[in-house]
């Protein structure tokens, strides 16, 4: 029999939205934890400021995006024009993507998991790359979010 050390989530109700600058959405804690899985080893506070950060990088990235539909009369990103799917606005799910793909990439580089500390010889090695691999997808995903939010390619190259 071994022992299986976990993590619980925080106690329901305890986590309250990160409120956003009006044009944007705010982001519910606590949904996002669900919606990525993340257990109760990121604290509540580390989460809000993880969520935060994203917020400002994100939304400094969208800031002439934001600007052409504000001055085309749109108050909220759920105003600008998109398809609906389950109710929500495509636009609304592609900035919350950006936003949770932000924070799990700064939290894989904040948090290693138990199974990556390195043991053995070469170890280290491996879980360097396996870690990057993983913090590169998170801004992958982060990249293309934004990407379909702009409507735009999400190949940025040049052919000579």
């Amino acid at each position: 029999m071994s022992f299986i050390a976990t993590a619980n989530p925080p106690a329901a109700s305890t986590e309250p939205a990160v409120a956003n600058d009006g044009f944007f959405p705010a982001i519910d804690c606590e949904q996002l934890r669900k919606d990525i899985r993340l257990d109760g080893t990121v604290t509540p506070a580390r989460l809000q400021l993880a969520v935060m950060d994203a917020m400002w990088a994100v939304n400094a990235e969208l800031r002439e995006w934001r600007a052409a539909h504000v001055q085309a009369g749109r108050g909220t990103l759920g105003e600008v024009p998109a398809e609906s799917i389950g109710g929500e606005s495509v636009k609304v799910r592609q900035y919350r993507q950006a936003i949770y793909a932000h924070v799990q990439a700064q939290l894989a580089e904040a948090y290693r998991d138990m199974d990556t500390t390195p043991q053995g010889a070469g170890k280290e090695a491996r879980v360097l790359s396996a870690l990057e691999i993983r913090t590169d997808g998170f801004n992958q995903r982060l990249r293309w979010a934004i990407a379909d939010l702009k409507d735009t390619s999400r190949v940025i190259a040049e052919l000579m």
